[in-house]
């Protein structure tokens, strides 16, 4: 049967096929969407709850476990870790990755609804929860800045205009708003005044709540008409509160502005936000998974002139990071590396074929096999990214080598006397088995990659997918298109003497091939020592892949990073912001930078005394060095601050995990045994701070801060009638910025908060001036009732599932190989040697990479096994598919030879690289061995002679085949700009 002959005969009805392919794959082009790497969506719900002026202890005593215990009763949680700081929860689920989003979020807030019963009263708000993405960094960063209107104000603004327009544009996720606070009237009383009052501060909340009322009255209903009924039952100014009565006594009215002082301020005071030295409120802008982000900035973009018109005169808003500039900037070097691929690969076929129509035949199937990729890979919902157009790119070897191999053998038919269209039916029937086959086996060198697992699974799945498609579209238009256009326009093969550069080529080829020939008959004739040949490339390539430092994802330029400062626990607020502005200076000083965003508060859920940095970087060309090279520059910079810890790391594509943290990399410790679990938590970290070539050490409990324990007399306070719920209301009145009513306003709700006056809450003796009441009214001061007691306590506590956690992060700088310093890391650790009640894992991104360079032998051994399998389906033999895999341990070798001359890691990418090589030397064993098979079947040739005529004949197609794979990945290898640092591994192997 040849199925190319229904093509040959049908030019026409072929070439318009041909055509309306190319034309769905350029629609297919210009609606893929844009990404830097394939999307992949991790099912993260995060859950957060607050519980203003709650240490850390409390709040995972009495908010985090509650919760916990709940959630993980749900199916398909694979990971569940939570971070509690002052008056803040956070608690992350990360479900298995067949688990559905939606599925799981209805389970979650079941979870949360069974817990309700648990939580404290007096929480202002029930926990909620979204989807996340730990791999979803922002793709905009916009910084609002003024000089005329308030912090406050300009946070209300961003929060309840800009924030919300932002959200309905078609591909934006979430948008995270920070800096400042909500508007909010505080009440700060004073306590000597309420004690001469005779008023208790739970007084004055229960005054408020009740005099700040918001419900419906109703609807007068006569005969002709209705009325509505409105009623002035909400406080809205400050003058408003000031005049609230509070008591009367002997006609004497006892108001709240006597006693207290009444201001417009913020909901919560110890939060900022600072853009390049202004007071900013700044914005993080991620999208959906599925959408294309340079459509989606771009809409925000141009959303931003028609926001200024419902803000504020004198409000700017400025671009503090775009990432779609380097994405755009990456996507454009992979197309230019792509149509350079082609160009290369075209002239390789136009110099061994030296005619035009030939040429053309084989060119045709490039745009035509690529039209067919892209459309496969909008049906499958894929994304145009650094890792789909690198698999084009190399793809462009693959789709040309059948059409070289197809005209190739109809090229020998003509030498052998037959006609243009005789040659090519025949030559398309004896070539499309061969054709067939090695198409199969390339398929079945990515089948152990299609079915990895995790993060990094998905990923290469999608490349994988990618070659793919383009290997089974340029089968299908080879044997259809290449065979219909080399019947009809090929008219003779080309003269080995016609012009000169025919003439010289055909010296070059013919003193090769002659060379060649002299060099298979010696190895003929010496079967024993090619044997001990190929077992010395397979020993050496062993050897080099197990000496080979391994690596993660190549650090691809995002132009991003992020600092996180932290101060010396029982820093005040104020001391912290000083030193914390001082940090993000030095960072804009930084030649590298073009701006510099400060967080501090906000609700950032980091603990109280610390801060973040955005940091935007200017473009690589302008800069000259790394990312990772200029966060390594600004750490040494900021280590000159004292009283001030910094951690600076770039922005990663891929992240793993459930828990984020200040460094790349993650160990976790956890244990029941909470008190054995800090004790040996210095230890640990004084062990990896000792290791060479490790930085940015940080762990996620902030031990050492100050605490104030209170400790009730409760025989005094048993006698004076004083329980103990009144004395812990009063201190939560007096210093948790309790929030007490809501003022409903038309765009927002705003609260009100109570308090004492700041000066009498800035040192512990301040609690001296908290008054309790007691029998009969008296009120007595909280000293009686209590002793105080100062104490070291924790800025924050984290969990693992259930037990007390605490994650050790650091970073590796980039010229020390990863797996050294984790090893180096693993091996302090372990001498250690910490109780069995304390457990040790492997977290985040290490893990990962643990997982894949564990998997690594296993893939590959699946490869060969699953090409072994096809082969000799295919063949009908168990030992010509060992003849044809017997050459890959070269190829291997020379992939992990040019790695290591270059210094380069065995990254993921490289090892990708490993696979594909599978696939590229089996395809030319393919076509020597099924030469051979035929010779012997119709020539009758014994298996040396039909081997070595075979190898001869092929010799012209695989060294085509050869080099057009070879100069297709020479872009790659040899690119620059952004996103080069991910493609050039997979060039150089």
């Amino acid at each position: 049967m040849n199925f190319s002959a229904l093509f040959i005969a049908r030019p026409i009805g072929t070439a318009l096929m041909a055509i309306g392919l190319l034309l769905v794959g350029i629609a297919a082009y210009a609606v893929l969407p844009v990404a830097s790497l394939p999307n992949v969506e991790l099912p993260t719900i995060r859950v957060t709850a607050n519980q203003p002026g709650a240490d850390p202890e409390t709040m995972a005593a009495t908010v985090a476990a509650p919760l916990e215990r709940r959630l993980g009763e749900i199916p398909g949680v694979t990971e569940m870790t939570s971070y509690s700081s002052l008056g803040n929860t956070r608690i992350s689920i990360q479900f298995d990755l067949k688990r559905d989003i939606e599925g799981a979020a209805r389970d979650v807030q079941a979870a949360l609804n069974g817990a309700l019963a648990d939580l404290p009263v007096e929480m202002p708000n029930l926990p909620s929860f979204r989807k996340v993405n730990p791999n979803a960094m922002p793709v905009l960063v916009l910084a609002m800045t003024t000089r005329t209107v308030q912090p406050a104000a300009l946070y209300d603004v961003a929060d309840t205009v800009v924030a919300q327009r932002i959200m309905q544009i078609a591909g934006v996720a979430d948008v995270s708003v920070s800096g400042a606070e909500q508007p909010a009237i505080r009440v700060r009383v004073n306590p000597f005044r309420l004690a001469a009052m005779g008023v208790s501060a739970d007084q004055i909340r229960q005054t408020i709540a009740g005099a700040n009322a918001n419900a419906p009255v109703g609807i007068l209903n006569g005969q002709g008409q209705a009325v509505a009924v409105a009623i002035n039952d909400q406080l809205r100014s400050v003058e408003d509160y000031r005049q609230l009565v509070l008591r009367t006594q002997s006609g004497t009215f006892v108001r709240l502005g006597d006693i207290a002082t009444i201001e417009q301020g913020t909901r919560n005071t110890r939060s900022l936000a600072i853009y390049n030295g202004e007071p900013a409120v700044l914005m993080q802008i991620t999208r959906d998974a599925r959408a294309n982000v340079i459509e989606t900035v771009d809409a925000v973009k141009a959303l931003i002139p028609e926001i200024k018109r419902w803000i504020p005169e004198g409000v700017d808003i400025h671009v503090v990071s775009d990432r779609t500039s380097t994405i755009r900037a990456s996507v454009k070097e992979m197309q230019k590396a792509l149509a350079l691929s082609v160009a290369l690969v075209m002239l390789v076929v136009l110099a061994f074929l030296r005619r035009l129509a030939p040429t053309i035949a084989a060119g045709v199937t490039v745009p035509l096999s690529l039209a067919g990729t892209l459309t496969a890979m909008w049906a499958f919902g894929f994304t145009l990214d650094n890792l789909s157009l690198m698999a084009l790119a190399v793809s462009v070897g693959f789709i040309v080598d059948d059409a070289i191999v197809m005209i190739e053998n109809m090229f020998r038919n003509m030498e052998a006397g037959q006609s243009p269209m005789a040659a090519a039916l025949d030559g398309a029937r004896q070539i499309g088995f061969t054709i067939v086959t090695i198409s199969l086996a390339l398929l079945a060198a990515f089948i152990p990659l299609m079915f990895m697992d995790g993060v990094v699974g998905r990923l290469v799945r999608a490349f994988s997918l990618t070659l793919a498609f383009a290997i089974i579209a340029s089968t299908i238009v080879t044997l259809t298109v290449t065979a219909m256009i080399a019947a009809h326009f090929v008219k003779r093969p080309p003269s080995p003497d016609a012009t000169i550069f025919d003439r010289g080529m055909e010296r070059v080829l013919g003193g090769t091939i002659r060379g060649y020939a002299r060099s298979l008959d010696v190895s003929l004739r010496h079967n024993g020592l090619m044997l001990l040949v190929v077992l010395l490339c397979l020993v050496l390539t062993i050897f080099l892949y197990v000496r080979m430092p391994k690596g993660y994802f190549p650090e691809d330029d995002t132009g991003l990073m992020f600092g996180w400062l932290e101060v010396s626990p029982g820093t005040s607020f104020g001391a912290m912001v000083s030193l914390q502005q001082r940090a993000a200076e030095i960072v804009r000083a930084d030649p590298a930078v073009a701006g510099v965003g400060l967080t501090v508060g906000s609700g950032n859920f980091i603990a109280s005394n610390s801060g973040q940095l955005i940091i935007n970087l200017k473009p690589l060309e302008e800069r000259g060095i790394s990312t990772t090279r200029v966060a390594d520059r600004m750490r040494r910079n900021l280590e000159g601050i004292p009283g001030l810890s910094a951690w600076v790391s770039a922005t990663r594509e891929v992240r793993v995990g459930a828990r984020q943290s200040n460094s790349d990399f993650q160990w976790t410790l956890w244990s029941s045994d909470v008190q054995e679990l800090y004790a040996w938590m210095p230890r640990v970290e004084a062990a990896i701070r000792a290791v060479p070539g490790v930085t940015g050490v940080w762990a996620d409990r902030a031990a050492g801060g100050q605490q104030v324990n209170v400790a009730i007399d409760r025989p005094a306070a048993a006698r004076l009638g004083v329980n103990v719920q009144s004395i812990s209301t009063a201190l939560n009145n007096s210093f948790a910025q309790r929030q007490i009513s809501i003022i409903y306003g038309a765009r927002n709700q705003y609260r009100v908060v109570l308090e004492v006056e700041p000066q009498f809450q800035r040192d512990p003796s301040d609690l001296q001036h908290v008054f309790v009441t007691a029998r009969g009214g008296t009120q007595v001061p909280m000293t009686a009732l209590t002793r105080i007691e100062r104490t070291n306590a924790p800025m924050s506590i984290s969990h693992q599932g259930q037990f007390p956690a605490v994650t050790f992060s650091y970073s590796v700088p980039p010229d020390i190989p990863q797996e050294e310093a984790h090893n180096r890391v693993d091996r302090a650790i372990q001498a250690l040697r910490l109780p069995d009640t304390i457990r040790v894992n492997q977290a985040g991104d290490l893990k990962a990479f643990r997982q894949s360079a564990a998997s690594q032998p296993l893939l590959i051994l699946l490869a060969i096994v699953a090409v072994y399998i096809v082969l000799g389906v295919l063949y009908e033999s168990l030992v010509h598919p060992l003849t044809i895999i017997s050459t890959l341990p070269s190829a291997s070798l020379g992939a992990l030879i040019a790695l290591w001359s270059v210094n380069m890691e065995l990254s993921i990418v490289a090892f990708i690289a490993i696979v594909l090589l599978i696939g590229i030397v089996m395809k030319n064993g393919i076509m020597m061995v099924d030469f051979a098979l035929n010779a012997e079947r119709t020539q009758g040739l014994d298996a040396a002679r039909a081997i070595h005529a075979a190898s001869l004949a092929r010799f012209r197609p695989i060294l085509m085949t050869t080099l057009a794979s070879m100069l297709g990945a020479v872009p790659l290898a040899f690119g620059e700009g952004p996103g080069s640092e991910l493609r050039r591994p997979l060039g150089v192997a």
